[in-house]
């Protein structure tokens, strides 16, 4: 009988939580904690009501038997389709604060599984406690845990924090003709040209957000939810807007976090979140490097002078200092709040990573684990930081981008589709032997992902707890 299938990911840091995943007639509960767990049901023509083709998927959590959410949406069973419900796309999965913990998830709708995709829809949850002041928990004031060194700190991460919105990008295409359009994401996105060849000018022209939307929006939380959730390193390329997208843009002509030639989060609106974020918060610390890798030469980088400006007029009439690398390497976390520097700000900082356009380049997350291990077996040494991504660029692959754009509904994000499949199998990795030997060297650890949940967060504050010895 028709059916189609969802893969059901979990991980839960919370005693006495559960989560329960349901499709008519048959469920799964998960609630060992600290684990990462995968689960497959199939809404079925078969346990539906005679003539009806369509059931609803959901999933619970509860704490201690009392309901926290109930989160569903209705699958067709013979064509996969979506209809009505609470989690059709991005937009409609904010992470959700109750009874002090937080709960991250997200919904991906699968098409028949071209190219590699999937073919089953995917749902993650993640279950943590509240991390919005986990340095002040694992480093409390006054005590001889805040003597350690900051250098010693592992610290998660949001990969690409300026596309966790459509807003920018959106005003930027209103009135852009089609050969800026092609120009432009042309140097964003990588095998883009090869899907534009296929399509009329007025195809592009309508679908460009939807391009925008599948293939470079990597985050859907606000700076300040991903902040609580744990998130304390974000890598920004500030940049003004490529100029030929400036000419006929309604965007004022300042600087955006730039995915290539495509605008994102507005640096000063950044800037204000996390110093709003911790003004609130006077015992955490965030670090920022800029950078400018991929930007094209089209989109005016930020100035010294520029940036100095903008961080000058955030930080007025704040109990903030800014930081620098002297600072994070060398200073004791006693040291940064005693100084009030806790906001570090860096510029294009030598650093190690995990990637490579091939590892990364992948559906399953099978090369970004041999590369890790491969990397833990030999830990590099001598840089100020060690960065350790877990998301995949998909995007990468010349079929993956047809399949998504064009074959499939253009508002599935392959990003998505890989998210909860390479977590499953990258994050245990990095909690388990692998990541301690990654941590051993003298440099800050950041770990990095797509869609910042509490998983990537928890993992990266237990290897924190860890390596401080709290």
């Amino acid at each position: 009988m028709p059916s189609k299938g969802i893969k059901c990911y979990a991980y839960i840091a919370v005693q006495g939580v559960e989560i329960e995943f349901e499709v008519p007639k048959n469920s799964i509960t998960k609630r060992d904690p600290d684990k990462f767990t995968i689960d497959h049901l199939e809404v079925e023509s078969s346990n539906l009501p005679r003539l009806k083709i369509k059931g609803n998927f959901s999933f619970k959590v509860r704490r201690d038997g009392r309901e926290l959410t109930n989160q569903w949406i209705e699958v067709n069973s013979m064509t996969g389709g979506l209809g009505g419900g609470t989690m059709k796309n991005m937009d409609q999965t904010p992470a959700i604060f109750v009874d002090g913990l937080i709960i991250v998830y997200a919904f991906y709708d699968a098409g028949p599984g071209l190219a590699g995709l999937p073919k089953q829809h995917q749902c993650f949850v993640t279950v943590t406690h509240n991390y919005e002041n986990w340095m002040r928990d694992i480093a409390p004031p006054d005590t001889e845990k805040a003597d350690r060194k900051f250098n010693k700190m592992v610290l998660p991460s949001a990969h690409d924090i300026g596309m966790n919105s459509m807003q920018t990008a959106t005003a930027m295409l209103q009135k852009a003709g089609t050969g800026v359009v092609k120009e432009v994401l042309g140097q964003s996105i990588g095998n883009i040209l090869i899907l534009f060849n296929k399509l009329a000018d007025s195809t592009i022209n309508r679908i460009a957000p939807d391009i925008v939307r599948a293939l470079a929006v990597t985050q859907k939380d606000s700076v300040d939810t991903i902040l609580k959730i744990g998130a304390r390193y974000f890598e920004f390329r500030p940049a003004k807007c490529h100029r030929q997208m400036q000419k006929v843009s309604p965007l004022e002509d300042t600087i955006y976090f730039q995915h290539g030639a495509i605008p994102g989060l507005m640096y000063k609106q950044f800037l204000h979140e996390v110093v709003q974020f911790l003004d609130g918060h006077k015992d955490e610390i965030v670090v920022v490097q800029n950078r400018w890798d991929g930007v094209p030469g089209d989109c005016p980088r930020a100035t010294d002078d520029e940036l100095r400006d903008i961080q000058n007029d955030v930080l007025n009439g704040k109990d903030i200092q800014i930081g620098n690398l002297d600072d994070m390497l060398n200073k004791s976390i006693k040291d940064l709040r005693n100084e009030r520097k806790r906001l570090i700000i860096l510029k294009d900082v030598n650093q190690v990573s995990n990637y490579d356009d091939a590892a990364s380049a992948t559906l399953d997350g099978l090369p970004i684990v041999a590369k890790l291990e491969d990397m833990g077996r030999n830990p590099p040494r001598g840089h100020p930081i060690t960065l350790l991504q877990c998301q995949a660029t998909s995007t990468n692959i010349r079929d993956v981008i047809i399949a998504s754009v064009v074959d499939s509904d253009v508002s599935t994000s392959p990003l998505l589709a890989t998210k909860a499949i390479c977590d499953a199998r990258i994050l245990p990795v990095l909690k388990g032997e692998c990541g301690k030997q990654l941590t051993r060297e003298e440099s800050v650890v950041v770990i990095l992902n797509d869609f910042f949940d509490g998983a990537t967060a928890d993992t990266a504050i237990s290897l924190c707890r860890d390596r401080l010895g709290v």
